[in-house]
């Protein structure tokens, strides 16, 4: 038990789990799954759920445990011998996994099990387990089954290749700028710039691509030249258009592989693509269906887009003497109209929102609507930054996260909820084992003693990552398949986590979580009013490019020929549905880890088509508010348990349909979004 990936005993020991310690652990856990796998696959074995259950779930959710820890730090604590390890052992993961998928001896077993003897939970488990058999190439026989493997086997390699590229490329980049060059940049971002570079006995101010960096520098750096320099850096990352030797990240010979060995994978299952195999678990019944409904809200948002661009146009000429704005201009065209169009900005608002005080009121609305407690806990971290907290109710243990907020090298960019284990009443001991998750954003530090100031955007992020946390850790569900977000179609799993954000922009919240870095001051009513008239500022343009995404995404996983470059295709969704072109050189598709390495292809839609159901399902929220403006608490607990409580032991859409009474309209998010 010295190798603490071998310790299940409580939660993962982060602080001593070392490179060394994975081929070990990893051969240890493949050869106790392997054993189970035989175990309850031979002829006399009963096929009974809760048998196979006690011997083989037993066995892979440890395997799963083990490697989700390995995976994660090399997510968030990367280092060449972490990644070499995590490198070492994950052919041999996948390899297991694709084999446990496709064993038909065990699909033989799951399909004898009599339904009548299990519990709903269990029955929808086991519908779901069939059918990933068959797209697991259960189905399939000979040489092509052989070929199937090798296709996992190398999909998983090539998309933690693209995973890395991108952050290494990104890592990669530093200019140093002069004083000079700086004018309009915001001081606490200017204050890292100097301590970055001073840090490395450096002259200037050290700017990055890391998100806390550029983003302030593109929407306020008065400099189009230094805008345009992080801007060309920002959009070539992992591409053959990088300047010097950074072309070594390049990601498009792996992004061609990737879709060639999804194709090849869709036509081995007997489908005509692999948007048609990303489909069948999820709400969406075809891509046709995807592109339909993709299409008609362009359709509505365009129009509301158009009228954006013409705004921005006339500004730049008459106030900001930009005659044709470049791409590396419109974020700072942006924030500057913004501020004379409601006379405050970003900057403005960042001073109230210190990560402290957003935390206690992110806990307060989380504790008030779903009647629980969350409270700082104890555990081993990975890194002196995290912080660990427990959501009891009645005094009783719901579930447990580690939160993660500030962006630092060898961590991955973006923000994700990630599951270190799964509520699951345990077939082996017979008691039931809490849920605990992770919650990793990539955030600005403090400076100068400050507590860290988040912008109103990193607040949604926040509340975005915990609505998905909150899925995963309120369920009651104790079947582990079906538990949390577990077995919940991915184009519905986004509903509690964009449902979140809508508390975002609710004054009776803010009030409580707001403090200005210097006075202690709560948001001004006057300076929320503001920020609530410009709540819709773009929505057109922001619309439409989230379904140039997906649209994209689609395509490419049903029209795209792999063989060829993407971005002729790229070029043709954008002129089809953008408003603004960016220049020829920009390769953002490089950089699109949610669909070649995070899960999300043919399926980037689901953030809009998820969207359709969380405004819905706001909208009750809106319909029974007290007279004040606060939540009814009845209404949370009706979405509680319709929804967060149920997980994926039932479709999604008959959650909904519990909690709202009735299927979703497209009416809620026109008018959030300030489109109806």
């Amino acid at each position: 038990m010295s190798n603490p990936l071998l310790d299940f005993s409580d939660l993962p020991a982060f602080d001593r789990i070392t490179p060394a310690d994975v081929a070990p652990a990893i051969d240890t856990l493949l050869d106790r799954a392997n054993a189970a796998l035989e175990t309850v696959t031979t002829a006399d074995f009963p096929a009974q759920w809760n048998a196979i259950a006690q011997v083989l779930d037993v066995a892979t959710e440890e395997l799963g445990r083990a490697w989700g820890a390995v995976s994660h730090l090399n997510s968030v604590a990367d280092t060449p011998e972490l990644r070499a390890a995590y490198n070492e052992a994950l052919p041999r993961i996948t390899e297991f996994w694709t084999r446990l998928g496709a064993d038909e001896r065990l699909y033989a077993k799951y399909k004898a099990i009599d339904p009548a003897t299990l519990n709903a939970e269990q029955r929808q488990a086991l519908k779901n387990a069939v059918r990933n058999f068959v797209l697991s190439g259960a189905e399939l026989s000979g040489a092509d089954k052989e070929r199937f493997a090798q296709i996992q086997e190398r999909q998983a390699e090539l998309q933690q290749k693209f995973s890395e590229n991108t952050l290494d490329a990104t890592d990669a980049f530093a200019y140093y700028a002069s004083a000079d060059e700086l004018g309009g940049v915001p001081d606490d971002v200017r204050q890292t710039a100097l301590q970055a570079a001073q840090a490395e006995g450096k002259e200037g101010y050290k700017l990055t691509l890391k998100m806390p960096c550029y983003l302030p520098v593109m929407q306020f750096a008065r400099s189009s030249a230094l805008r345009e320099r992080l801007y060309r850096a920002y959009t070539t990352r992992a591409s053959d258009q990088a300047e010097g030797d950074a072309t070594r990240f390049d990601n498009s010979a792996f992004i061609r592989e990737i879709l060639a060995l999804r194709q090849e994978e869709a036509r081995l299952l007997g489908y005509l693509n692999f948007g048609e195999v990303s489909v069948v678990p999820k709400m969406a019944q075809s891509p046709a269906e995807v592109v339909g409904f993709l299409r008609d809200l362009a359709r509505r948002a365009r129009p509301h887009a158009e009228k954006d661009v013409a705004d921005l146009r006339a500004f730049a000429a008459d106030h900001l003497g930009l005659a044709d704005p470049q791409a590396w201009d419109w974020p700072y065209v942006a924030e500057k109209l913004k501020e004379a169009r409601y006379a405050f900005s970003e900057q403005e608002v960042k001073q109230y929102f210190t990560a402290p005080r957003v935390l206690a009121g992110l806990f307060k609305i989380i504790e008030t609507l779903f009647e629980v407690a969350i409270r700082r806990d104890q555990a081993p971290v990975w890194h002196p930054a995290v912080e660990f907290y427990r959501i009891e109710r009645g005094g009783q243990l719901v579930g447990q996260f580690y939160l993660d907020q500030p962006a630092r090298t060898g961590k991955r960019g973006g923000a994700w909820m990630d599951d270190v284990r799964t509520r699951w009443l345990r077939p082996d001991t017979g008691r039931l084992q809490t849920p605990v998750a992770h919650l990793v954003c990539n955030f600005a530090e403090g400076v100068d003693g400050n507590p860290a100031l988040l912008t109103h955007d990193d607040v949604i992020t926040l509340f975005h990552e915990f609505g998905h946390g909150l899925h995963h850790m309120l369920t009651q569900v104790n079947e582990r398949d079906v538990s949390g977000i577990g077995g919940v179609e991915w184009d519905a799993v986004e509903l509690p986590s964009q449902f979140m954000e809508n508390f975002c922009w609710e004054w009776k919240v803010l009030q409580h979580m707001t403090a200005h870095v210097e006075t202690g001051e709560p948001l001004p009513r006057a300076l929320f009013d503001k920020m609530m008239a410009a709540k819709n500022f773009q929505s057109g343009m922001q619309t439409l490019r989230q379904i140039e995404f997906a649209l994209f995404d689609m395509l490419l996983h049903t029209e795209h020929d792999p063989a060829q470059d993407i971005m002729p295709l790229l070029g043709l969704v954008r002129s089809e549905v953008a408003v603004l072109q960016p220049p020829a050189f920009s390769r953002t598709a490089h950089t699109f880890s949610h669909i070649f390495a995070g899960g999300y292809a043919a399926g980037y839609y689901s953030y809009k088509w998820a969207e359709v159901l969380s405004a819905d399902a706001y909208a009750a929220f809106e319909e029974t508010a007290q007279a004040d403006g606060s939540p009814n608490q009845e209404t949370g607990r009706r979405y509680r348990q319709a929804i967060l409580e149920a997980g994926g032991s039932r479709p999604a859409m008959e959650s909904f349909k519990a909690f709202r009474g009735r299927e979703p309209s497209l009416d809620a998010l026109l008018r959030h979004q300030g489109m109806a």
